[in-house]
């Protein structure tokens, strides 16, 4: 398809009226694939990532799979009467648009589309600077040079284009496997029956049998000789074995927490004297987002190796102990009663079999020791502003009943009285 431009036949083609017709035809396909592309757009009706990459793929392929279709037919009818000589210039045009779309496409699904903005622009002019360069005939000139020179490597040698090939088949398939991994993994989470943890972990192992089949396969087809491989697990698996432990073994926690389901996203613990709610779970740490917004990223292995709170692991209910105290002179049966109908008013108290309930504590030495047992099932929303509230509210109708919150007094008692009250000795005739 590819041919180096003929820039006399090109000139002779332009001063005949059917070179100038065939001209006009191939501008009038493109604009008629600029039309459909303007015009058609796929969407899907699915709210999710994987239909909206797949929707995006085929409409960026509308315009140049639309131009290819109207060449091929164009050019069918031109051979009948005359050599075609524009058409070996327009196909590769449109076929390398494609190229450079989809690719670009692929980049921003695999690493985003911030971090892909310099790597598009680097490989768009690749592209189009190879297609000029096979146009003008100097690009088999090239890759002859770079296939003379040879970069001796043990025993044998490699050419520079050899590497350069492999080099790009190597990436190429790599970036198809990240790009399919990350497909299935978006849909894998889209799956609903599925347990949260179960869909992260079949997304981690698709992932990982994909990147290594990606890269086996292109070693395979670059000529690369996989039993040398062998030799290359061994290394790794005493690598793992003297430095890379921990690391190892946050993996294999990571794994472990999500197949046994001890912590699932959303889940409210404690771990390090650090409460939060569980965030983000990956294969190598848990993200615990704090009350405070603050998130911390704790190792696997300190989760599966330490205690870990959770609470909310069975069951979200959470029971909240505000302790009040009040004097032996106040009335403790209307305490505690108007205690618990304060409690009861509260929006987040649990009512029926958790309903409030007031506890005596002990009888202290300045006053009744109360306890206000409260049970909420969102811990995630706070528990000290729950318990201002309550303490607020206490104090307002303690006051307003005239029950009294003692504070510590002491009485002293001096026995013999101080010195100077004791009467003086007479002194001896």
């Amino acid at each position: 398809m590819l041919t180096p431009l003929d820039f006399e036949r090109i000139q002779e083609s332009l001063r005949t009226p059917n070179g100038w017709i065939e001209l006009s035809t191939i501008a009038l396909c493109f604009a008629i694939a600029w039309a459909v592309d303007r015009r058609v757009h796929l969407t899907s009706r699915r709210e999710s990532r994987v239909a909206r990459l797949s929707a995006g793929s085929l409409n960026r392929l509308i315009f140049p799979l639309t131009a290819l279709a109207l060449l091929y037919v164009v050019r069918a009818v031109f051979r009948h009467w005359q050599v075609p000589a524009f058409f070996p210039i327009a196909f590769p045009l449109v076929v390398a648009l494609a190229l450079i779309r989809l690719s670009i496409y692929a980049l921003r699904s695999v690493i985003g589309v911030h971090a892909a903005s310099a790597s598009e622009r680097t490989l768009s002019f690749a592209i189009w600077g190879a297609l000029l360069l096979y146009y003008v005939g100097v690009l088999p000139e090239i890759g002859q040079a770079l296939d003379e020179a040879r970069i001796p490597i043990g025993k044998g040698e490699v050419s520079v284009l050899d590497l350069g090939r492999d080099a790009i088949v190597i990436v190429v398939v790599i970036v198809l496997s990240l790009w399919a991994s990350s497909l299935l993994e978006q849909r894998l989470l889209r799956v609903g029956h599925l347990d949260s943890n179960l869909r992260v972990v079949l997304a981690k192992v698709f992932r990982a049998l994909l990147i290594l089949v990606g890269v086996l396969v292109a070693l395979s087809f670059v000529g690369f000789d996989l039993t040398v491989l062998s030799v290359f697990g061994g290394a790794v698996g005493v690598g793992i074995g003297l430095g890379l432990q921990k690391l190892a073994s946050n993996y294999i926690a990571g794994f472990t927490i999500l197949l046994d389901r001890s912590i699932r996203l959303g889940d409210m613990i404690t771990v390090d004297s650090r409460t939060g709610t569980v965030s983000v779970v990956t294969s190598r740490y848990v993200v615990v987002r704090g009350l405070d917004g603050v998130e911390a990223i704790v190792p696997n292995e300190t989760l599966v190796t330490t205690t870990v709170l959770n609470h909310s692991y069975t069951s979200k209910d959470v029971k909240l102990g505000i302790p009040v105290q009040i004097s032996y002179d106040s009335d403790l049966e209307l305490a505690m009663r108007l205690m618990t109908e304060l409690a009861a008013k509260e929006p987040r108290v649990l009512q029926g079999a958790l309903a409030p309930v007031v506890n005596v504590l002990q009888f202290g030495s300045d006053g009744i020791n109360l306890e206000l047992a409260v049970w909420i099932n969102d811990p995630e929303k706070g528990q000290g502003n729950l318990k201002t509230a309550l303490n607020i509210a206490i104090w307002k109708m303690f006051r307003d009943n005239d029950i009294r919150i003692p504070y510590t007094q002491r009485e002293v008692r001096i026995i013999g009285g101080l010195p100077g009250d004791r009467p003086e000795t007479p002194a001896p005739a």
